[in-house]
């Protein structure tokens, strides 16, 4: 089992302290590891205990997030390159690509801003 903790990190250096998650596989798949880190959100959310809260600003009370709804999502935006995905400071490309967990992993996904005009 390791402890893998996530780190969302910006290209203009904003840098998140991040928050661990216990994985008892050694090696997965980054599409899984994505789908693990949106259902613990999701999880955490639902308990009121949001690790990243989400701004709401309706009058209603914001519809509680759905995991695999949530998770397409995320699948999509990393194939869009709206973020990418380090792992010991190596670049994962491909959602079936395979990361090494040991304890202490930590994986850093940096959100993609785009240019300007560009």
């Amino acid at each position: 089992m390791a402890l893998v903790t996530f780190v969302d990190e910006t290209t203009s250096g904003d840098r998140s302290d991040g928050w661990g998650v216990e994985i008892f596989e050694e090696r997965l798949a980054l599409r899984e590891l994505i789908r693990r880190r949106v259902f613990q959100e999701v999880a955490e959310a639902r308990a009121g205990s949001a690790v990243r809260p989400r701004p709401y600003n309706g009058s209603a009370p914001a519809p509680a997030p759905d995991p695999e709804a949530e998770t397409a999502a995320a699948l999509r935006a990393f194939e869009r390159n709206g973020f990418l995905v380090l792992v010991a400071e190596r670049q994962l490309t491909g959602l079936d690509d395979e990361v090494e967990l040991r304890p202490g992993t930590e994986v850093v996904f940096l959100r993609l801003v785009p240019l300007v005009g560009g």
